[in-house]
């Protein structure tokens, strides 16, 4: 067996019904004061407005940082941090607003300026006490070693280290009853992303565990999908994806993401696509031409993802699991192309380019892939 590394986050907390006691949950992690990371579409919902009872009932003094935007940039960060004297951090909403608490926790409790800390392994810390509470099934950053920063205009960057996995992730699915439709089917094709792409990594730290949960991952997300898009108050489903979620954030976290994500950002940068949606627009395409070469991984999920579906032989199995998992997109109710999103076909050549510049992912992809090959499938996309 190769050697690997696996580290996740170390204590997780799952139940339904959980948020209502987070001021017993959270004092013993955060002590007596903490900030509260969040944004203002949470805020809006009025779920902050009940974590700030149960918080303040047992005692805690809460600051509540409520500007998180999808696709955070440095100065929300910087922003975040500056609030960051308290005791401990505890971020409440989904992918973008736990990133932007990890870095407010590392950034808080640290001189290290945030430019010094993207790329892999270079936080140096300490970073003060962190919970996790999501309220999407999608991002699984509550057990992720990552943050992704935009900076500048479109790019992003990322700071990946085990100093800025939680303490603790709280997971309740009460709290992802309320997602809308279109937000639920993203954010399930993206934690699908997750667990496909943790499996067929080249990375050189895919291990056996990371396989084992993208497999768990995508089995239990698969079958609950649409039943969650299509009937929201749906405890059980709300439950399995929220699962399912979490399984494959551990899985990409040790066995890292490739050129589906890496195709995706620029279509976030530049068109503030949500990053769930911009993956699976060039989902099946990235997976189509990674299958001409190297269908043995798809062909292997296959029967773990949509077992209802038969094939003969890799090549027929990987080309069904390309066919399934789009036709499980288009029955979510997601846009299928680059153009329903108001992206001219004149702008591929720079979303190319852009993509090229995700060295950190395009490594992990089963294929080589060039700036032209890049084109070709945004080419398919559109």
């Amino acid at each position: 067996m190769t050697p690997f590394t696996f580290n996740t986050t170390p204590s997780l907390r799952m139940g339904a019904g959980l948020v209502r006691r987070l001021g017993d949950i959270v004092r013993p992690v955060c002590g007596n004061s903490i900030l509260l990371v969040t944004d203002p579409g949470i805020v809006a919902t009025g779920l902050v407005a009940q974590v700030l009872v149960t918080l303040r009932k047992v005692g805690l003094t809460v600051v509540v940082f409520d500007q998180v935007q999808a696709d955070p940039p440095e100065s929300i960060i910087l922003k975040a941090a500056e609030m960051a004297v308290s005791d401990g951090v505890v971020g409440f909403g989904g992918g973008s607003s736990l990133d932007v608490a990890k870095l407010a926790a590392l950034l808080g409790a640290s001189n290290q300026p945030l430019a010094e800390a993207y790329g892999i392994g270079n936080a140096k810390g300490p970073r003060l006490p962190l919970i996790l509470v999501p309220t999407t099934a999608g991002t699984g950053s509550e057990v992720t070693p990552i943050s992704i920063v935009t900076t500048g205009e479109s790019e992003k960057m990322g700071v990946v280290s085990s100093l800025i996995l939680p303490d603790l992730a709280v997971l309740d699915p009460e709290l992802t009853l309320g997602l809308p439709a279109h937000v639920t089917a993203a954010t399930g094709i993206d934690a699908m992303v997750h667990a496909i792409e943790a499996y067929s990594s080249i990375n050189p730290n895919n291990n056996p565990i990371s396989r084992a949960l993208a497999v768990e991952a995508l089995r239990l997300m698969s079958r609950v999908l649409q039943r969650a898009v299509h009937t929201p108050r749906d405890i059980e489903a709300r439950s399995d994806m929220l699962l399912g979620s979490m399984l494959a954030g551990q899985a990409f976290a040790n066995s890292p993401v490739a050129a589906v994500h890496a195709l995706a950002y620029p279509i976030g940068g530049h068109y503030k696509v949500p990053h769930g949606l911009s993956n699976a627009l060039v989902l099946p395409h990235v997976l189509r031409y990674n299958a001409e070469v190297a269908p043995q991984a798809y062909a292997e999920l296959l029967p773990h993802v949509f077992p209802e579906v038969s094939a003969s032989g890799v090549e027929d199995a990987a080309r069904k699991f390309v066919e399934s998992i789009t036709a499980l997109s288009l029955a979510c109710g997601l846009q299928q192309n680059l153009r329903e999103m108001g992206i001219q076909k004149a702008a591929l050549s720079k979303l190319a380019k852009d993509a090229m510049n995700q060295t950190r992912l395009l490594v992990n992809n089963p294929r080589p892939l060039d700036e032209a090959a890049a084109l070709q499938i945004y080419e398919a996309a559109w």
